[in-house]
């Protein structure tokens, strides 16, 4: 292309005069020069719009090109005005056909708007004329008269209207001045008009200078040189079959097809009437996409023919005889389409990710769909499958809004693929796909949800603090900070200790720690509420019942409630000289402050004065006679009685158990003998207490027994039985555990008789209505 100073300026000056604003329909129309330089401004579409330069960019704006892969023209987001984004030439654009325009969407978002943007490219002289060839060769006869005419090659000029060839002009000479005709399109060609007589004999060639010029501004020509070789007479040109020929031609035609076949006949004989042809104005695109045969006229294809490139060719063809005279004529191609370009689908918009308590219809996304075919061929459907929350409703023209039909939950579903079909009418219809990644965002939807209904713990007692007793697990489906739990303990008492005394949890594991050691003889169970929370906002939350269980530890040793030291005497039982083999004769009573097996007690005599003489029951501690008692049985008795409980390691207790084997105290000589005058004073005076009381509830007893044998109906009064004992020898606040320990507190006996007793002696109990207390030293010195 090719400027002076002086006509650039004179574009520059009239460049926004050509530019004009018109609005039909809602379209927005501008006309500019081609050729401008990228970045000029076309026009402000913003203010033609009435718009904000800021909304455009608030709303996405964008240029959408219909069947064109190049742009050529942008949008400034910031200014609003719309510019050149590559030179453009029109005549590589349009060729040669008058009306040039570049057609665009502008697609405005929120809400979605489609205005019609056509930019028309006006010719500017940047090309100038040129002939075929730079050497035109006649031949012509020197019987030619004067004003015959003989046409020359038409020069073709890329420009069109005022900048094509406006007239030829011819070097003065003595032979032929020019005529300039035009053709029926309005293409202008010249003529030789002979003015003068050729003379073979004084002249062979004839050298003329010939112009093609321009109407454009400034001026562009083209020259050619024309060799006119004077021969004898040729006094026809070739005619064409046709003035003009127009082929319809199917895109993608293949290569060396034959489009159209140009005939010209010559009424000459001879070498003077044999035709040859060639292309007398053609452009460069088009001339990469056919051929001529110079000898038989048929024009081929040698290029890819795509509709969607160009619709429209035309050219001219020129049948020259072997004198050198020529004619022309006009070939027109009209490419038609086939259905050969797919449907294509662009995501204009997609809201990532999608909130999972969106609403049922929310817009999520913006498909356009394009098909570069014509009419029918680009009908195009979209459809989407049917097993997603989604559907695509149409919208303006080829746009489709990407909306959703139903609610979606993240914790079953969080992503999406979805894919979108589109089908164009044509026969057959082609079709494309496109497959769309959606994500889901969580919102905290679910509160935690443990593992199981309720937990039980079960922990031995005397257990280290710190240690763990069991884990609680709660799972949210929720992402992120939404599904991440954090554990806590529900503030509660336990005998009106707080619950943080006992327990403490692992906020991130869930797992429970005993704080402080566990007594089972001090409580057994009790229960904790472990609080599941999340972190969301606004966090959910979720209970869970902890039962804690402390289990029982052998920590305690069996304690002998009775026989029970008091100071420094110990208690004695008198045992009837005539008792039998199995009478009862005491009874050792204990208790074991565990529970279960741990607490089953059982009683054996380690050491004893007699070894044959007495038994005990193993888990009764009833002391019976094994024998019958004879006189030659010693009267003191000493028994040392083992109490071990069954848990593992066992543990034991001692206790030893004094008896005198005697009807009356002063059958006793040992109690006369005594040297301590002070032990005398007090046995005496035990004595005698003992007498009177033993006299007294003697009587007592014989009146109760009698009145209770004239109720009952049995005849017996007399029970086995175990010796009286006293509450006052349960240890403080005992109780039994669970009814698994050996004693309960209510059990307790007044008075019994002596088991199997012949005669009517009593038993009596040291300690209860009359103990016999005597003292170790004294009276069991030499046991």
């Amino acid at each position: 292309m090719e400027h002076n100073g002086f006509s650039f300026s004179i574009l520059c000056g009239t460049l926004f005069s050509l530019l004009e604003l018109h609005a039909s329909l809602g379209d927005i129309t501008y006309s500019i020069p081609e050729e401008m330089k990228r970045g000029s401004v076309i026009g402000n579409i913003a203010t033609d719009l009435g718009l904000g330069a800021d909304s455009l960019s608030a709303r996405e704006a964008r240029l959408d090109v219909d069947g064109r892969s190049r742009l050529y023209c942008e949008i400034n987001a910031n200014s609003g005005d719309l510019v050149v984004a590559e030179t453009i030439d029109r005549e590589e654009l349009c060729g040669p056909r008058v009306a040039c325009a570049l057609k665009y969407e502008l697609v405005l978002e929120n809400p979605l708007e489609l205005h019609r943007i056509i930019v028309q490219i006006q010719d500017i002289n940047d090309n100038s004329p040129r002939f075929p060839s730079e050497h035109l060769q006649l031949e012509i006869s020197e019987s030619a008269v004067k004003g015959q005419r003989f046409p020359l090659n038409e020069a073709h000029d890329a420009d069109v209207g005022i900048n094509a060839v406006q007239s030829y002009t011819l070097e003065r000479n003595d032979h032929f001045v020019l005529a300039v005709n035009t053709n029926k399109d309005g293409g202008k060609y010249g003529e030789l008009v002979l003015e003068k007589e050729l003379d073979r004999e004084q002249q062979q060639e004839v050298t003329l200078l010939l112009s093609a010029v321009d109407g454009g501004t400034p001026r562009r020509s083209g020259t050619a040189i024309i060799h006119v070789t004077v021969l004898d007479a040729n006094d026809n040109i070739p005619v064409f079959s046709q003035t003009a020929y127009k082929v319809s031609l199917p895109e993608n035609s293949p290569l060396d097809t034959v489009v159209v076949t140009v005939s010209a006949t010559d009424a000459d004989e001879g070498q003077n009437g044999e035709v040859i042809y060639d292309f007398s104005g053609i452009s460069d695109k088009a001339a990469r996409l056919f051929s001529i045969e110079r000898e038989t006229g048929k024009i081929k294809v040698i290029g890819p023919i795509d509709f969607e490139v160009e619709a429209y060719y035309e050219m001219r063809v020129q049948a020259q005889d072997g004198a050198g005279l020529v004619s022309n004529t006009k070939v027109i191609f009209e490419i038609t389409d086939i259905n050969d370009n797919a449907p294509a689908i662009f995501l204009k918009s997609m809201k990532i990710p999608i909130l999972e308590n969106v609403l049922p219809g929310t817009e999520v996304g913006i498909i356009n769909v394009m098909d570069k075919d014509s009419e029918g061929n680009r009908q195009v459907h979209c459809s989407i499958q049917q097993n997603v929350p989604f559907k695509l409703n149409p919208s303006i023209q080829n746009y489709y809004s990407l909306v959703t039909t139903s609610e979606l939950d993240r914790e079953i579903i969080s992503d999406y693929n979805i894919t979108i079909t589109a089908t164009d009418e044509g026969s057959p219809p082609l079709s494309s796909s496109k497959t769309i990644h959606l994500s889901v965002s969580d919102v905290n939807d679910n509160p935690p949800v443990f593992e199981e209904q309720s937990y039980s713990a079960y922990v031995t007692e005397n257990n280290k603090p710190g240690s763990s007793m069991c884990s609680v697990t709660a799972r949210d489906p929720d992402w992120r900070q939404n599904g991440t739990v954090v554990y806590s303990l529900l503030p509660s008492e336990v005998n009106g200790v707080p619950m943080s005394s006992f327990l403490s949890i692992n906020g991130d594991t869930g797992v429970i720690h005993a704080v402080r050691a566990f007594d089972y003889e001090q409580f057994r169970s009790f229960k904790v509420h472990v609080v599941a929370r999340d972190n969301g906002s606004p966090p959910l939350s979720s209970n869970v019942t902890v039962s804690v269980f402390i289990t029982d530890e052998n920590d305690n040793s069996p304690q002998i409630l009775y026989p029970a030291p008091a100071g420094n005497s110990l208690m004695t039982e008198m045992v009837p000289k005539a008792a039998l083999a199995g009478s009862l004769v005491s009874k050792v009573i204990a208790v074991d402050a565990d529970s279960g097996q741990n607490a089953w007690l059982s009683y054996q005599i380690v050491k004893s004065t007699d070894p044959g003489l007495f038994t005990i029951g193993l888990h009764s501690g009833e002391i019976r006679a094994q024998r019958d008692i004879t006189e030659s049985d010693s009267m003191k008795q000493n028994l040392v009685i083992s109490v071990k409980d069954n848990g593992q390691p066992s543990l034991s207790t001692t206790c030893d158990v004094y008896l005198l084997v005697s009807d009356n105290l002063a059958e006793v000589p040992e109690l006369k003998d005594i040297s301590h005058e002070e032990s005398s004073k007090l046995t005496s005076y035990l004595i005698i207490a003992l007498v009177s009381v033993s006299t007294f509830f003697l009587t007592f007893i014989i009146l109760i027994l009698a009145v209770k044998f004239c109720r009952r109906t049995k005849p017996r009064m007399l029970f086995d039985g175990a010796v009286a004992i006293p509450s006052a020898y349960f240890p403080p606040n005992y109780a039994d555990v669970d009814g698994t320990g050996t004693l309960r507190s209510s059990y307790n006996y007044d008075a019994y008789l002596t088991t199997g007793s012949r005669t009517s002696d009593f038993k009596f109990v040291v300690g209860v209505m009359a103990r016999f207390r005597v003292k170790s030293e004294s009276v069991f010195a030499n046991s």
